[in-house]
């Protein structure tokens, strides 16, 4: 190998495993779309999870691949130790190469000695051998490349034996680990302490299958599963004894430093935060690219804690204004020649990184100071534990992360009171159940022992709205009927039916029952447990019995109008996602026949440009009249052709993938058009935020978009009239009128001051212990109105105390002191208006100049203004 570069290593990696039969395999997502029993992706065997469990097949049965990774929630979560070792990361790249039932032990071994001993070129004496303690097989193979005994050493399950979970594919493992030498402290073995010896390369043999009883099964197919951490293996190959010290992490680390205006290297708390930001740095970089966006929950919580935490350490560093999304730019640097997407994310990555700083920053002002006095007071009482009161106090007042304060009391050898800040967590959960008066939902008894006898409801409404079926129960409230007669309101559930059950926000299909003896109005159907669909509503002539075949027909109208805005949202998704970037994602729909609200994710509002330009595009779309299709198959066949999936939802074995040609291509069960031009016409209504990070398009399709055009042309016309000017004149006409408004308001203002100028005459002014003082009402000005005519007053008096007060609307207050700057170190305005502002049931303060103040009792303004003769005769008299 020319050089042992990271990016070199990255193309040795694949190019040796394809020319030893391997398929190259692109990195999945740090998102698991099809394996919602991930937070994120924690290893290259991933995306091939479902091929090792046998219920999935590829063309291929050698891959490799260079995967992303994160390690930074649930299970595996590195976040508290990155900075504090060498080693530790939440993003990182995971080398792996994999066998599905082809090559198994001898294979693996081969490729991973001869792939680091000779493409690589690590010295063969300082690598270590681990085996598990039962595997002689896995000795011998090793012994037979020539790994001396003396080199191999066997282990417990707890380090070389792999399972994927409690039951299920498993087996032993051999890791290949590297002597760093004795400059690096620890034990001169594998698995000790220290990091002297590190493992570098894990090769898992999948040979067994364990069952319920804990027992081992032979697997038919015996696979290779293996894993090797890029960043290990570049500090290895490059001769540093931290993986910070290598490459992938030397340019972030420089460009780091040279922001925060220090050298890396020198000090070891400076250097702890600055490995902290350079890691964060790529996992917020990457995070973004793959659609997340900081939030309150969930993956989203995770990236608020790794960009807060960066933050943090950037004030560690002096840094106090937002910074890391200027640093984004040298993660896309560097990576964006390995991952193309970055490059493209990198605005949207730079834009939400800054708003997430300036929120940030905004609770540290407010949070920080309080915990550092909090931390002295501790320590002076001579105690090294914060109360839990305390914590939560800041943590509810302040929103300041629990997580960054247990980390500022780790720096200072202190630690937080878990359990005392628990307990005032759920005293506040008890005490907001109490008042809000929430009540725990239950399921309706009812539903579930009709969903339990009756089984199933078929649903065959896709390609129909007529059907005939069976009646097979009715529900009158809670009880179940054998008939319901005209004017009962009643659930009926039948084996099968075209009426769409609401779901995945699509309200239900309306309709009508008809059977031998009576007709039904449906106005809702439901869903209420997973396979029973219940049709509500109301008997309208005649009765209907249990065990009748009824005639069911669905509104056509109102179908294909749900219909439009359902396959409208889809078209909306797509287009937002091309403008706006990957990390779109739809946080919530509802669709019904006369109109659409889409919630996503996005870290700012749209503007007018932006939503000109979703409209034009999802018209354009419709205007091509491309086909809708829909077609069933498996999760990972659907994610694998690029339909959106997301973490959270639910899916089946089998799932239903909507296409529109290649613009769009999502997992839905909701009933569409079968081509874009039905839809006929789009228009969006508004758009609003609903949540940090989540935006909402309302929207109108078909004839509810074009009656909306009607009533915007009516509007127009009414307003030509009333401007009596064409149409085409009337931005024109109003922005003069609105000119002429503001000029009339400005003369009456000045009217108003020229009146209240020339009350001066009528005005109190006395002169106190040498101070002259002025008070005058000045009821009609604003608070603006007021200041300016302070001014003037204050001009000619030179020097002095000026007190005005003037009744507003609804019988309030409003009062203005200002005290000359000759005078402030003996009066201040703040004091005077206090007292002032009392006696009109108000509060005020301000400036050593001037101050405000307001109040709610009119009737006491005179004896207010009256007082700060008193007030300023008591302060100089002091």
């Amino acid at each position: 190998m020319k050089t042992n570069s990271a990016t070199e290593l990255r193309r040795a990696f694949i190019r040796y495993f394809e020319e030893h039969g391997h398929q190259a395999v692109p990195s999945a997502s740090l998102l698991p779309q099809a394996d919602p029993t991930l937070l994120f992706t924690n290893a290259g065997m991933n995306q091939f999870k479902r091929v090792f469990l046998g219920e999935d097949t590829r063309v291929y049965t050698r891959a490799v691949s260079v995967q992303k990774c994160l390690r930074a929630g649930g299970k595996h979560n590195d976040l508290e130790n990155v900075g504090y070792t060498r080693r530790h990361h939440t993003f990182f790249e995971m080398l792996g190469n994999f066998s599905f039932g082809d090559y198994f032990k001898e294979d693996a071994i081969v490729f991973g000695w001869e792939f680091l001993t000779h493409t690589v070129g690590l010295t063969k004496d300082r690598l270590w051998v681990t085996i598990f303690r039962e595997d002689d097989a896995a000795d011998r193979l090793w012994r037979k490349i020539g790994v001396p005994a003396s080199r191999i050493a066997r282990c417990d399950e707890k380090d070389n034996f792999w399972q994927m979970a409690d039951t299920g594919p498993c087996g032993p493992c051999s890791e290949i680990h590297f002597d760093q030498g004795a400059v690096v402290p620890g034990d001169d073995r594998p698995n000790g302490e220290g990091d002297r010896v590190i493992e570098i390369w894990n090769l898992v043999f999948m040979q067994y299958n364990r069952d319920v009883s804990g027992a081992l099964h032979p697997l038919p197919k015996p696979s290779i599963d293996t894993g090797m951490g890029l960043e290990r293996l570049a500090a290895v190959a490059q001769g540093v004894h931290s993986n910070y010290d290598s490459d992938l992490f030397t340019p972030l680390l420089t460009a780091i430093a040279e922001r925060a205006g220090m050298e890396y290297g020198k000090k070891d708390v400076s250097d702890r935060s600055m490995r902290v930001i350079a890691d964060h740095l790529r996992a917020v970089t990457f995070l973004m690219t793959d659609g997340v966006l900081p939030s309150n929950e969930g993956r989203g919580y995770v990236l608020r804690r790794i960009l807060r935490r960066a933050a943090r350490h950037g004030r560690l560093l002096g840094i106090v204004e937002p910074f890391l999304h200027e640093l984004t730019a040298s993660v896309v640097s560097q990576m964006g020649g390995a991952y193309t997407e970055i490059t493209r994310a990198a605005d949207t990555i730079t834009e939400a990184t800054r708003g997430e700083e300036e929120r940030f920053i905004a609770t540290l002002d407010q949070g920080l100071p309080i915990l550092n006095e909090m931390i002295e007071k501790t320590q002076a009482a001579g105690q090294s534990v914060l109360t839990g009161g305390d914590v939560f106090k800041l943590y509810d007042t302040y929103g300041f992360p629990m997580d960054l304060m247990a980390e500022a009391c780790r720096e200072q050898g202190m630690t937080i009171d878990e359990p005392g800040f628990d307990a005032a967590i759920e005293e506040q959960r008890t005490r907001a159940r109490k008042t809000g008066g929430f009540e725990q939902d239950t399921a309706r008894p009812a539903v579930a022992e009709l969903a339990q006898r009756i089984g199933a409801t078929q649903f065959i409404g896709y390609d129909r709205l007529e059907s005939d079926a069976l009646l097979r129960a009715i529900l009158k409230g809670e009880q179940l009927v054998k008939e319901a007669r005209e004017g009962d309101e009643v659930e009926v559930a039948l084996d099968a039916t075209p009426f769409y059950p609401e779901g995945g926000g699509q309200v239900g299909d309306r309709g009508t029952l008809s059977g031998p003896e009576g007709l039904m109005d449906i106005t809702e159907t439901t869903r209420p447990a997973p396979m029973l669909i219940l049709h509500k509503g109301t008997v309208r002539q005649g009765r209907i019995r249990e065990g009748e075949r009824l005639h069911l027909t669905v509104n056509a109208s109102t179908r294909q109008d749900a219909a439009r805005n359902h396959t409208a949202t889809h078209l909306v998704h797509a287009a937002l996602r091309d403008l706006l970037g990957p990390h779109v994602k739809q946080y919530g729909s509802l669709v019904g026949p006369n109109r659409l609200r889409f919630d996503f994710a996005h870290f700012r509002p749209l503007s007018s440009r932006d939503i000109d330009e979703i409209e034009s595009t999802v018209n354009e779309e419709i205007r091509k009249n491309e086909a809708v299709s829909t077609e069933v198959m498996s999760i990972q066949d659907a994610v694998a052709k690029g339909a959106l999936a997301f973490f959270g939802d639910k899916y089946g074995e089998q799932v239903r993938v909507v296409s529109v040609e290649s613009f769009s291509k999502e997992l839905c069960g909701g009933t569409h058009c079968r081509q874009t031009g039905e839809i006929g016409l789009f228009r969006i209504l508004s758009e609003t935020g609903v949540a940090a990070g989540v935006r909402r398009l309302e929207a109108q399709t078909g004839s509810g978009a074009y009656n909306q055009i009607k009533t915007l042309e009516s509007e127009v016309r009414q307003l030509s009239d009333l401007l009596k000017v064409g149409q085409s004149e009337i931005v024109v006409r109003t922005r003069k009128l609105l000119t002429q408004l503001k000029d009339k308001e400005r003369e009456l203002e000045d009217v108003k001051l020229k009146m209240a100028g020339g009350a001066a005459a009528a005005s109190t002014l006395k002169t106190i212990a040498g101070v002259s003082v002025h008070v005058q009402r000045t009821d009609g000005l604003d608070g603006t109105a007021m200041r300016t005519l302070a001014d003037q007053l204050r001009d000619k008096m030179k020097s002095g105390v000026i007190a005005l007060g003037a009744e507003v609307e609804a019988g309030k207050v409003s009062l203005l002191v200002v005290v000359t700057k000759d005078l402030i170190g003996r009066l201040k305005a703040g004091e005077l208006i206090k007292p002032m502002a009392v006696e009109v049931g108000g509060t005020g303060g301000g400036r050593p100049e001037m101050a405000q103040a307001g109040g709610k009792d009119a009737s006491r303004l005179d004896a207010a203004l009256e007082k700060v003769f008193s007030l300023v005769e008591t302060v100089l008299q002091r």
